[in-house]
């Protein structure tokens, strides 16, 4: 029996603490919140430890790994405490707020040899799969374009933010919103290497941005651009989506469907001329436990199997996020 514990009892530490529970061969023993509220529900419903403190929860417990799923700001005292005690970790998105705490947390995973991975669920979403599959497959041809575009209503009023609206604790739009479409870049099509420009917007928010508009350049030497804005109420919850312009065709990509059109049909792939439609219920992964979405039960699921079979993480590992903090860190970089 795996053994684990969840640090951060918001909305996604709730949800991972769910999944965890509900994996084969998993036993969440141990939780841990500052909130006295939300531990009580724990205590009353469950027989799972509860802690205000993570340290003494994982100086006590007997586990095999930790989600940190706190503010940004605390990832790295408490992944770092998690290292050390040599436990496996999945730590939410974004990684780390400051590049050299990154690459001092990869140095400690690798030293250590644990299974480590960070949250972005868009890895495991089955049509940005189909995107990835079919790009590599090379039906667009060569590649001119791509847009990567994320929209929702995180702060839409004066002073209306949250801990993510903080530049010392979540890193405002560019880090938790921006973030996610960058590391799905980086994934689907290539990893942006350098900048061409960058604007950082303030709309309702002080001292963060609210919306991020950056020109990208890929390691392949394909262009594009970043657009996200946190500040849309047009949407009722984040919208996330890559566009791909190619000689031979375009290919419209969501969470929901993948739109691909191609200037002559490809026999191979089964595509006709023109349009062409799949959508998230044929391509979905297929998972154990079903929760906000099957990609935040798959990136578990794929978490827990590194662990028992003492596999290399390749989707979302450590390094892989780490990337997406330097990315971001060129993006700040070019505004300057």
């Amino acid at each position: 029996m795996i053994k684990g514990a969840v640090l951060g009892l918001g909305k996604m530490g709730l949800s991972h603490a769910s999944i965890v529970a509900a994996q084969k061969d998993v036993e969440l023993v141990a939780v841990c919140d500052t909130s006295s509220v939300v531990l009580s529900g724990f205590r009353k419903f469950s027989n799972i430890s509860t802690y205000s403190d993570y340290k003494k929860m994982l100086d006590k417990e007997n586990l095999d790994f930790v989600v940190v799923a706190t503010p940004t700001k605390l990832h790295y005292p408490m992944v770092k405490y998690a290292l050390e005690k040599g436990l496996h970790v999945f730590c939410e998105k974004p990684f780390m707020l400051r590049i050299e705490q990154g690459e001092e947390i990869i140095q400690l995973a690798n030293q250590k040899r644990v299974a480590n991975q960070v949250g972005f669920h868009n890895h495991f979403i089955g049509t940005f799969r189909e995107l990835k599959r079919l790009l590599s497959a090379g039906v667009l041809g060569e590649l001119v374009h791509f847009s990567g575009e994320a929209y929702g209503p995180v702060v839409t009023k004066e002073k209306g933010g949250t801990w993510r609206s903080n530049s010392e604790e979540g890193g405002g739009c560019l880090y938790d919103y921006a973030s996610h479409v960058i590391n799905l870049l980086q994934e689907v099509i290539d990893r942006p290497v350098k900048i061409h420009g960058s604007l950082l917007k303030s709309i309702y928010s002080k001292g963060v941005e609210d919306a991020v508009y950056s020109l990208m350049e890929l390691q392949s030497g394909l262009t594009g651009t970043l657009l996200v804005n946190w500040s849309d109420e047009t949407y009722r919850k984040m919208s996330t989506s890559l566009t791909v312009q190619g000689k031979k065709g375009k290919i419209v990509c969501d969470a929901t469907e993948i739109k691909i059109y191609l200037k002559e049909a490809s026999v191979k792939e089964g595509l006709g001329k023109g349009w062409t439609i799949k959508y998230i219920t044929d391509l979905a992964i297929p998972v154990e436990f079903y929760l906000r979405g099957e990609e935040y039960s798959a990136q578990i699921e794929y978490f827990v199997k590194c662990i028992r079979e003492n596999m290399q993480v390749e989707q979302n590992s450590f390094e892989e996020g780490h990337y997406t903090d330097t990315v971001i860190e060129m993006i700040t970089n070019s505004t300057k």
